[in-house]
């Protein structure tokens, strides 16, 4: 069975990864999931400097969803490449990085300091945090100020970049193909959608940042949509995301064209959701007599 999955010069072992800032970087949840099954972890999103994040009120449940304002609370890059990053490679699996900046350069920067670590596999380009006053929203929505941002990154970095689109735009391919004429080795999405919930006792927003980004089984049906239209947009690997907790999720991922998959949401209440889910897809391939997930990919 052929289940390696390659992006640039990155392989991943199974297509089966943990999206960023749901798995921390894997320290507190090597407790409960073994994580030598992993395809690899994307993790937590990190910036140049520390950030203390948002002012709580930072999460709030929805129907079949959450919804999140923590504001890239993170320990900054240097700390990042010291210490958390090299746990993960104990493991043998795919270390990648998420970053966000507030300029081009400063993504380059990053993406410079980066290239140096050998702990890192590669990296993953926030371009699209709602959640934020400053780190990324302009750069997921902005064709311009993104390629800009991608170009000069894939310049400082051999590193495989992979860039995660946000879904709050008017067409998301446009988006995909800059970010693939930029140099973009593969693209993950969906990052979350911009939400709000209202306490209407004291009538005003749950959360201190008022607003915050939507994720979990409620966006999937969007995220599945805007996969299989990156998919035929580009001639790069998508790895898709959305609300996936169970095999039939990841399945509708894969059919749509996915490469492969990032489990998010599911992680908090669920911390083996994503080890699980290597098991039951090899067992579904076996069972369906396919050699590898790229087969499922559906002509529509």
């Amino acid at each position: 069975m052929k289940i390696k999955v390659q992006i640039g010069s990155l392989t991943l072992p199974n297509p089966v990864l943990v999206a960023s800032g749901t798995y921390g970087n894997g320290e507190e949840m090597s407790r409960y999931a073994d994580l030598r099954k992993l395809g690899g972890i994307v993790m937590k999103g990190t910036t140049l400097h520390p950030r203390q994040g948002n002012p709580y009120s930072r999460v709030v449940e929805t129907p079949s969803g959450l919804l999140n304002s923590i504001g890239l609370q993170n320990v900054g890059l240097e700390e990042t490449l010291l210490e958390k990053a090299p746990f993960i490679k104990q493991f043998g699996i795919p270390a990648i990085i998420n970053i966000s900046g507030e300029s081009a350069q400063e993504y380059a920067e990053m993406a410079r300091r980066i290239d140096d670590c050998p702990a890192i596999d590669a990296i993953e380009m926030n371009v699209s945090c709602p959640n934020v006053k400053h780190g990324g929203i302009a750069f997921g929505t902005d064709i311009g100020m993104l390629t800009d941002a991608v170009r000069k990154t894939r310049a400082a970095t051999s590193k495989p970049l992979i860039v995660k689109l946000s879904p709050n735009v008017t067409d998301i391919t446009l988006m995909a193909r800059a970010v693939e004429d930029a140099g973009a080795d593969g693209i993950s999405l969906i990052n979350t959608l911009v939400g709000m919930v209202i306490d209407t006792h004291k009538r005003k927003p749950v959360l201190a940042n008022n607003i915050g980004g939507l994720s979990g089984p409620a966006i999937r049906p969007v995220a599945v949509r805007m996969t299989w239209q990156v998919v035929r947009a580009v001639n790069i690997p998508v790895i898709g995301m959305g609300g996936i907790e169970c095999l039939d999720d990841a399945l509708q991922f894969f059919i749509a064209g996915a490469a492969a998959i990032q489990v998010g949401t599911a992680n908090f209440y669920n911390p083996t959701a994503a080890t699980d889910l290597v098991d039951h897809l090899t067992e579904y391939l076996t069972e369906h007599g396919l050699s590898s997930p790229g087969e499922l990919k559906g002509d529509f």
